[in-house]
């Protein structure tokens, strides 16, 4: 059933430990999906140093997607945008031709707090690769859910089981946190070309093969498939159109390495807007590492 299984690796950036699983060696990306990283989870302590927070940093060419289980975390970008993110919410960040933005644990900071979720970047299309950023939050409330006996899923993007989110997206996708009870059977979307599972918590099966936490289930081409869970399970859909090859270096994606060197070029030398909340730091450009990767 499944064409391969990524296991997470588990990164540590700091105060937080993370397992990313996209972009993986060999496996590429799931429709427009390229960089999936599970955050935590992690109890921080209050009093927490801002050498924990994620400084400013930019991006290029993809939307980046926030997605929290359970704490918070505050989100400042070169727009202008101030907010918090808490459970169940929804902060969707169009990078496009340029953004830079910081994430801040200051309820941690203030009384401390436990972080689980997860960021995923959802690449652009060519035509949209160099469109103007933006930033949307939408409040878990305006997301639509679903519920049956043994299962309950929350739709963060596009569209799948005959519901359609409000959080625009560029290319057709579906993107899901769900929950399964024990038994319960999950029949995977069909209208997607290309379509995988993460397993939060708990186990799934799917063909005679199990998985576990951490691991990634990405579904053979063309192939109609369901899953059952085995215990509770927590999950995260995500399915969608193939955009062609991207090349990834450190936070910029690109059809183009020449872009992403420009990229890198432009924030070495200052040219990218800080968020002026945060303008007083930022992540240093790191050494390039043989260049662009194409996943």
């Amino acid at each position: 059933m499944w064409d391969h299984i990524i296991e997470q690796r588990r990164k540590s950036l700091g105060a937080l430990e993370v397992g990313r699983v996209l972009p993986a060696v060999g496996s590429g990306m799931v429709g427009p999906f390229v960089f999936f990283d599970h955050i935590g989870p992690v109890d921080l302590p209050a009093g927490l140093t801002r050498e924990a927070d994620v400084r400013p940093h930019p991006h290029i060419g993809l939307s980046t997607v926030t997605y929290l289980f359970d704490g918070q975390i505050v989100h400042r970008d070169s727009l202008g945008s101030a907010l918090p993110i808490d459970p169940g919410e929804v902060n969707w960040m169009v990078a496009g031709s340029g953004i830079t933005h910081s994430e801040r644990f200051e309820r941690a900071r203030a009384q401390a707090d436990h972080v689980h979720g997860i960021q995923a970047w959802v690449a652009l299309p060519v035509e949209a690769e160099e469109t103007t950023p933006s930033f949307s939050h939408h409040a878990a409330a305006e997301l639509p859910v679903a519920e049956e006996e043994g299962l309950w899923m929350r739709l963060i993007a596009g569209s799948a089981f005959g519901l359609a989110s409000p959080v625009r997206t560029h290319s057709p996708l579906v993107y899901a946190h769900l929950r399964l009870a024990a038994g319960a059977r999950l029949p995977l979307p069909a209208e997607y070309p290309e379509c995988a599972v993460y397993v939060v918590s708990g186990e799934i099966e799917g063909g005679g093969e199990i998985l576990g936490p951490g691991q990634m289930g990405v579904l053979a081409p063309g192939r109609v498939a369901g899953i059952r869970a085995r215990s509770d399970v927590v999950l995260m859909l995500l399915a969608g159109e193939p955009l062609g090859p991207r090349f990834i270096d450190w936070n910029f994606v690109s059809s183009s390495p020449q872009r992403i060197a420009q990229a890198r070029a432009d924030w070495s030398a200052g040219r990218m807007k800080l968020p002026d909340a945060d303008s007083s730091e930022f992540i240093p450009l790191p050494p390039a590492a043989g260049g662009p990767r194409r996943v």
